[in-house]
């Protein structure tokens, strides 16, 4: 089923793992909710690389968006091979100094909006017997380390973590894999910490975008929970 769902692929990091697909030989969907120039831009570019691509607008934060986006897809592509969870917005502000709004944002961008698509793809994914789900996380999330800045923000990418793992045990047994890739500080980041990366050098958006390559791949086949950081040996 080599069809595939990238949220968030009008630019940046989604966009790069899109076009990177669309090179792989499958059949794209573009999502995104208000970049509908730079979507369109994303939809032609995968378009040249042979394959057939779409575009599709959606608000994830909202059930019955994330729905109609899973179903547009299903019934112009014909089916659902790969979902990669990539949307999700980033605050960094201290945490005395969110709002309620914005806490639920970013949980609602990043966790929320994952969970909404998946379990709108998930039927298909059973019923055809196959899925590969990859979801995009945090370098060191999964360490539960302080981060006064980000809070938020770590607390959803830590939430899809967990949310994976449940995934991937729950599926094993259906052919239907889910993993997480987990970006360090990239050539797009809002901050930088250039000095605090062993590598020195920022993670490049080709590099996050092979890393999810690497769980859609039949010789992955047998990989399932698991968290790939692609972080230059950032917060080891």
């Amino acid at each position: 089923m080599r069809t595939a769902l990238v949220t968030g692929s009008a630019k940046g990091i989604g966009r790069a793992i899109l076009l990177a697909l669309a090179r792989e030989g499958y059949q794209v969907a573009v999502h995104y909710r208000s970049s509908e120039g730079l979507a369109e831009a994303t939809r032609r570019e995968a378009e040249a690389l042979g394959v057939r691509a779409i575009k599709v607008q959606a608000d994830l934060t909202d059930p019955q968006e994330a729905a109609r986006l899973v179903e547009e897809v299903v019934f112009h592509l014909g089916g659902i091979g790969v979902l990669v969870n990539n949307v999700g917005d980033y605050l960094y502000k201290p945490i005395e100094e969110v709002s309620l709004e914005e806490w639920r944002w970013i949980l609602d961008t990043n966790l929320t909006a994952t969970f909404l698509v998946t379990q709108a793809a998930l039927p298909h994914m059973m019923a055809q017997g196959y899925g590969r789900i990859v979801n995009l996380g945090y370098a060191g999330a999964q360490n539960l380390l302080a981060r006064p800045h980000i809070t938020p923000y770590v607390i959803a990418k830590t939430g899809v973590i967990l949310y994976t793992k449940a995934l991937a045990k729950r599926l094993a047994g259906m052919n239907i894999t889910a993993n997480v890739v987990a970006p360090g500080v990239a050539e797009n980041s809002v901050s930088k910490p250039l000095s605090e990366i062993p590598m020195g050098r920022l993670a490049l958006l080709e590099e996050i975008a092979q890393a999810v390559l690497f769980f859609v791949k039949d010789e992955s086949r047998y990989l399932t929970g698991q968290v790939l950081e692609v972080a230059g040996g950032w917060n080891l």
